[in-house]
C-alpha cells in the first residue's frame, strides 16, 4: 500500500493523498512513481492556473489602463462597468482556482499550525472582501475615498493576480520537486520488466518480473538485464555493475558467482538461480534506503523550524502594524494604502522558501550519492560527514581486498602440509572470519577432503578450537596457543619474516603439539593508496585499526602512508579507540566491513560500511559504499561539503529575502523614495523565491565529485 509524506515535514506519514496538516503542502508518495504523468497535485494545480491566466489577464490589463492611462478608456464605459467586469472575471479565479488555498489556510488556523497558506488566505480574502464591499456598498467608505461619481477603488485585480501568481509558483515548485526524485526514478527504471524462466521440461517461457519466485532458473541472454539477485549455475560472462557501483568496469561472472538484479549481462549467456526477489533485492533495498534518507531531517533544519514556528504570527502582527501605521499617519486615501501595505506584507512573507531550503537539498544530495554507488542512511550523516577530520579504517576488507589467500604452510617435524591444511580447513568451515575462507578455498583448490567437525568454539579476536577427525585443534595467534601452554618458538622467526612482508600468520596445534604456521596474504585494494593520500591532502587524519600483530599491520600501513596504527586491537576495543579520539575533540568516521566492526561503526560520528561486507556492518553504518572502495569516502565527503554549502545558500537567501521583503512591503521606502510595493509584485516575488531555492538545490545534480 502506498504511503504519502510531506517534503517539508517528513515525519508526517499518511495512507491517503492529501495535504500536510502542518504546512498545507500536498503530500507526495514516499516511493516516487516512474510515471511522470502521475502527479495528481501538479495536474490539479495546473488546471486552476491556466483558468486563472485566462480570466485574470484581462482583469489586470483593464485595471492597469484605468489606473495609468484613463484617457484610453472609452467614454461610454463607466468606472462601474469596469468594476463589475473585474468582479465577474476575478470571482472564479479567487473562489474556484484559489479555493485550495482557503481550505489550507482555514485548516492551518483551525489546528493552529500557521503556515504560508494562512498568509495567502488572509491576504487574498482581505483584498477580495474589501473590493466586494467597495463595489456593493461604496457609501460606507469616507468621502475622501470616493470618486465624484460615488465609486471606491477596488482591488479585484490584486486578488486575482495574486492567486494566479501563487498558482504559478505551485506549478513551478511541483515540477521542480518532481526532479528531486529523479535519482529514485532512475533506479526504479533500471529493473527489467520481464524474465526468461526455464521450465521443468527444459523449455523456456517469458514471464513478468513480479511472477519470479525463489529458486527459479532464469536465462539471461547477452545484452539483457539480470532480473533478480541470484547465483550463476551455468555459463560465464562479463557483467556491467555500474548501476550499483557507479564504476563502468566489467566484472567476470562464472559458476557459483553472485549476480545483482538490474545489472547488464554483456557477452555470454548465463543461467541464474533466483535467490532474492521483489523487495529483498539489492536494488529494492537501495531505493528504500534512498527514500528514507530523503525523508530524514538534518540538524541544520532545526534552525529553519524554530524560525518558521514564530514567523507566521510575527508576519500577521507586522501586517497589522503596517495597516495601523498607514491608517493613522499615511497619506490619503489612508484606508486604501493601509490595505495595500498589509496585504503585501502577508503575501511576500510566506515562509515556503525557508521550509524548503534544507529538505530539497538533502533529497538531491542523497539521490546523487545513490547514483554513484553510495547509500546515505539519513540527513544527519550527510551533514556530519562535512565535519569529519579523522578517519579510522579497519585493515582487512577495507584497505585490503578482504579475499586472503594461503601463500605458504611451514610445518614442524612429524606433520605434513596436506594434513595441516585438511584439519585447519575443516574446523574453519564453521567460522565467518575472512582468513577462514582462505583456508577452505585453498583446500578445495587442492581437492583435499575435509572432515566432519565434532566440536567448535570461536574465541573472539584470538582464534578457534575444536575436535576434528578425533584430533583436538587450536588455530589462532601465537599468544592464543601460548595461553594453552603450547610452545610456538620453533617457527617464530619464520612467522616474523612473513609478518614483515605484510602477511598474516596462523599458528596451529594438533593434540596440544605445535604443528605448523600458515601464511595468508590479503592484497591491498588498488585504490586504497590513492584514497588515503587524497584524504590526508584534504586534512583528514587516517588511523588504521587491525587485529593483526604490529609487524603485519605496520607493513601494510607503510605501503599506504598511514602514520598512526593500532595493532592487536580486539573487536570490543575498536569502539574504545574511537571514543578516545572523540574525547580529544576529533570528529571521527569509521570504515569497516565485518561483524566485529559493528560496535565501532555505531560509536563513530559517521559509520561507513563497505558494501562487500556483512549485513550487520551495513545496518550499523550511516554510509554504505556498495563498491567497497575507499574512494567512495572521498566522494561522499565532497558531496557532503557541496550539499551543506547549498543548504546554507538556500537558508541565507530565504532569510535575507524575508528580512528585506517584509519592511519593503510594509512601506518603509515610501517616505524616502515614494515606493510602495504592490501586492501583485509581492506575490510574484514570493512564488519565485520558492522556485529559486529548488533550482539552486538541483544544481547539486551537476557538480563534479
Amino acid at each position: 500500500m502506498s504511503q504519502y509524506t510531506c517534503p517539508m515535514h517528513p515525519e508526517i506519514i499518511s495512507d491517503t493523498e492529501g495535504t500536510c496538516p502542518k504546512c498545507g503542502m500536498a503530500l507526495e508518495s514516499i516511493i516516487a512513481s516512474t510515471d511522470d504523468d502521475g502527479n495528481a497535485e501538479l495536474n490539479y494545480m495546473s488546471k486552476r492556473f491556466w483558468l486563472s491566466v485566462l480570466l485574470s489577464t484581462p482583469v489586470f490589463f483593464i485595471a492597469m489602463i484605468g489606473d495609468l492611462f484613463p484617457h484610453l478608456v472609452p467614454e461610454n464605459i463607466s468606472i462601474g462597468n469596469i468594476q463589475w467586469f473585474q468582479f465577474l472575471l476575478s470571482t472564479p479565479v479567487v473562489l474556484w482556482a484559489g479555493w485550495p488555498f482557503f481550505l489550507r489556510g482555514y485548516d492551518s488556523i483551525r489546528t493552529w499550525n500557521l503556515n504560508m497558506f494562512t498568509l495567502i488566505a488572509i491576504g487574498v480574502s482581505t483584498a477580495y472582501i474589501y473590493s466586494l464591499v467597495a463595489l456593493f456598498m461604496p457609501e460606507v467608505f469616507p468621502p475622501l475615498m470616493q470618486t465624484a461619481d460615488g465609486f471606491v477603488h477596488v482591488y479585484f485585480e490584486a486578488a486575482a493576480v495574486i492567486t494566479t501568481l501563487v498558482l504559478l509558483g505551485q506549478v513551478l515548485e511541483l515540477n521542480a520537486r518532481s526532479k528531486t526524485n529523479s535519482a529514485i526514478k532512475t533506479l526504479m527504471n533500471l529493473a527489467p520488466k520481464k524474465a526468461h524462466r526455464i521450465k521443468g521440461d527444459g523449455g523456456e517461457e517469458e514471464i513478468e518480473l513480479s511472477d519470479v519466485i525463489l529458486g527459479d532458473k532464469l536465462r539471461v541472454k547477452p545484452g539483457e538485464k539480470i532480473p533478480v539477485d541470484g547465483l550463476v549455475i551455468e555459463g560465464d560472462s562479463n557483467v556491467d555493475e555500474s548501476m550499483i557501483t557507479g564504476e563502468p568496469i566489467m566484472i567476470r561472472k562464472n559458476i557459483h558467482d553472485s549476480v545483482i538484479g538490474a545489472t547488464i549481462n554483456k557477452n555470454g549467456t548465463l543461467i541464474v538461480q533466483a535467490k532474492k526477489i521483489g523487495s529483498d533485492t539489492l536494488l529494492a533495498q537501495i531505493v528504500k534506503m534512498v527514500a528514507e534518507a530523503q525523508r530524514s531531517r538534518a540538524p541544520i533544519q532545526k534552525l529553519a523550524d524554530t524560525v518558521s514556528g514564530y514567523f507566521v504570527p510575527a508576519v500577521v502582527i507586522s501586517a497589522l502594524l503596517a495597516f495601523i501605521t498607514w491608517w493613522f499617519i499615511g497619506p490619503e486615501p489612508r484606508l486604501a494604502y493601509a490595505l495595500l501595505a498589509a496585504v503585501a506584507v502577508l503575501i511576500i512573507a510566506c515562509p515556503c522558501a525557508l521550509g524548503l531550503a534544507t529538505p530539497i537539498s538533502i533529497m538531491v544530495g542523497t539521490g546523487r550519492a545513490a547514483l554513484m554507488g553510495i547509500l546515505i542512511k539519513d540527513a544527519q550523516t550527510l551533514e556530519s560527514m562535512e565535519k569529519v577530520d579523522t578517519l579510522v579504517v579497519d585493515k582487512t576488507g577495507t584497505l585490503t581486498q578482504g579475499k586472503p589467500k594461503v601463500t605458504k604452510i611451514i610445518t614442524n617435524a612429524g606433520f605434513s602440509e596436506a594434513e595441516v591444511l585438511a584439519l585447519s580447513a575443516s574446523i574453519e568451515k564453521a567460522s565467518e572470519h575472512p582468513l577462514a575462507d582462505a583456508l577452505v578455498t585453498s583446500a578445495k583448490e587442492q581437492n583435499i577432503l575435509l572432515f566432519e567437525v565434532k566440536t567448535f568454539e570461536s574465541i573472539t579476536g584470538k582464534g578457534v578450537q575444536g575436535k576434528v577427525n578425533g584430533k583436538n585443534l587450536l588455530l589462532g595467534s601465537d599468544s592464543f596457543l601460548n595461553s594453552s601452554n603450547i610452545n610456538t618458538s620453533s617457527l617464530l622467526q619464520e612467522a616474523d619474516d612473513l609478518r614483515a612482508l605484510g602477511e598474516g600468520v596462523i599458528f596451529i596445534s594438533i593434540d596440544s603439539v605445535f604443528a605448523a604456521i600458515i601464511a595468508i596474504a590479503d592484497p591491498i585494494k588498488e585504490t586504497s593508496q590513492q584514497a588515503v593520500k587524497e584524504l590526508q591532502k584534504d586534512g583528514v587524519h587516517v588511523v588504521m585499526l587491525s587485529g593483526d600483530n604490529e609487524k603485519t599491520a605496520n607493513a601494510v600501513a607503510k605501503k599506504l602512508g598511514i602514520k598512526e596504527v593500532h595493532a592487536h586491537v580486539m573487536p570490543q576495543d575498536k569502539a574504545s579507540v574511537i571514543k578516545e579520539l572523540q574525547s580529544n575533540g576529533k570528529v571521527v568516521a569509521m570504515a569497516g566491513d565485518g561483524i566485529n566492526d559493528a560496535p565501532a561503526l555505531a560509536q563513530a560520528d559517521v559509520g561507513i560500511a563497505m558494501g562487500t561486507g556483512t549485513d550487520v556492518a551495513i545496518e550499523s553504518a550511516g554510509v554504505t559504499l556498495i563498491k567497497g572502495d575507499l574512494m567512495g569516502i572521498l566522494k561522499v565527503r565532497k558531496l557532503s561539503i557541496a550539499t551543506m554549502k547549498n543548504i546554507r545558500q538556500n537558508l541565507f537567501f530565504a532569510f535575507i529575502y524575508n528580512s528585506a521583503g517584509v519592511p519593503i512591503a510594509a512601506g518603509v521606502l515610501y517616505p524616502f523614495f515614494g515606493i510602495l510595493l504592490s501586492p501583485v509584485i509581492a506575490a510574484a516575488a514570493m512564488s519565485f523565491s520558492s522556485v529559486s531555492v529548488i533550482v539552486n538545490a538541483l544544481r547539486l545534480k551537476n557538480i563534479k565529485i
